[in-house]
């Protein structure tokens, strides 16, 4: 109900095809925000930008991307306010972003010494949903397979919150996520199969890292859903009952530092940083684009890479598709494994299968501790 109430109050209910000014007033308030952000961080550097991406930063080119964004929160608000009965949105942005130049904007200088230390990261939050938006957005807005799901969808606000607990704490998550793949380079490298790897060409090299890391996707999540006591914690995962790119970021924190902890097992034993990192932009970019509410498809690349259309299969409630597509890139290794499942449509249904959990960030973070196991052998989702 409240969720109801926020989308009534931006005016969500309202007629938002192009030229009514719900998109200005969209942008206003998106780019108005990351604007404020942005002079935030510049304000306070040594508090609330990440230590370990601070050093790569293009610091000049951060400070053009903050002045555009608050010309462009300014230029949209404006079109906004005159075109939109409903101007909430629109004097956000313009709100925020006056805020961020009467504040310095771009030209806040930094003073002292940054040094290595807790922060909070919301440099990492801001970059990550600036980018990651820029580019799903638009490909669920004008090529969706669901028309009728707008982008403020039911629980759209739950799914940001838990976009912005894995971003803001992203040293604590970090460190839980490095844990076990630092532990086991300690006691199970092997050299000689690391320095082989780096001698290969980087295509090939990357080649074996997708495939070592979705060897590894597919145990842990197959162990997700087969095992009471982990599903508890993955069934947050299948609980929404539509899927688009922020939709992904549904995930307990355990459900993160184990998928992404053990894939980094198998990858820091044999791989470089440097092709762990370009993986890690990689699994984002494609783990995000799999959840989208996007149709298009190319048909002949199907068989060997996951698309939308597989991967929404695996979050469907339908009975054939439960505990199916495990895979995260390679369609071939659940062909492997017996765990295929890809019928010539999209799925009618999603979530989770005869099971509730309750709603709300904090029940869903605290359920899976005390929630008694409600199925043994047949995991939902």
């Amino acid at each position: 109900m409240n969720e109801q109430r926020i989308n009534e109050f931006l005016g969500d209910h309202d007629d938002k095809a192009l030229g009514t000014g719900w998109w200005s007033n969209v942008l206003s308030a998106f780019f108005g925000a990351l604007a404020f952000g942005g002079v935030l961080c510049l304000y306070f550097p040594q508090q609330l930008t990440t230590p370990e991406l601070r050093v790569h930063y293009p610091v000049e080119t951060i400070r053009l991307l903050i002045q555009g964004l608050i010309w462009a929160a300014l230029f949209f608000g404006t079109i906004g306010s005159i075109l939109r009965r409903k101007k909430v949105l629109a004097f956000a942005g313009l709100v925020l972003a006056t805020t961020a130049a009467l504040l310095g904007g771009a030209n806040v200088k930094i003073t002292g010494e940054l040094t290595d230390g807790p922060a909070i990261g919301l440099d990492y939050f801001l970059l990550d949903l600036f980018a990651t938006a820029l580019i799903y957005v638009p490909l669920e807005r004008f090529w969706p397979r669901y028309a009728q799901q707008g982008t403020f969808r039911p629980q759209w606000t739950l799914d940001l919150i838990y976009f912005i607990s894995t971003h803001i704490p992203v040293q604590v998550v970090s460190f839980f996520i490095l844990l076990p793949a630092t532990a086991a380079t300690r006691y199970l490298a092997i050299p000689h199969i690391a320095h082989f790897i780096a001698s290969l060409p980087i295509l090939v090299q990357f080649a074996l890292a997708m495939i070592v890391a979705d060897f590894a996707e597919w145990a842990i999540h197959f162990a997700l859903h087969k095992v009471p006591f982990l599903w508890r914690f993955h069934s947050i995962h299948h609980s929404s009952k539509a899927l688009d790119w922020i939709a992904g970021s549904r995930s307990h924190v355990v459900d993160d530092v184990l998928v992404r902890g053990g894939i980094l097992v198998p990858m820091m034993l044999a791989f470089s940083q440097d092709i762990i990192l370009a993986y890690l932009i990689f699994v984002t970019v494609h783990a995000t684009w799999t959840h989208c509410n996007f149709g298009p498809s190319v048909k002949w690349l199907e068989p060997f890479l996951v698309m939308p259309r597989y991967h929404h299969w695996h979050h469907s409630s339908e009975k054939e598709a439960i505990d199916k597509n495990f895979a995260i890139h390679f369609p071939w290794i659940d062909r492997l494994f017996g765990t295929y499942y890809y019928p010539n449509r999209w799925p009618e249904k999603y979530g989770l299968d005869a099971e509730e959990i309750p709603l709300g960030f904090l029940r869903q973070t605290i359920m899976p501790f005390f929630r008694p196991n409600r199925k043994t052998l047949e995991p939902q989702g």
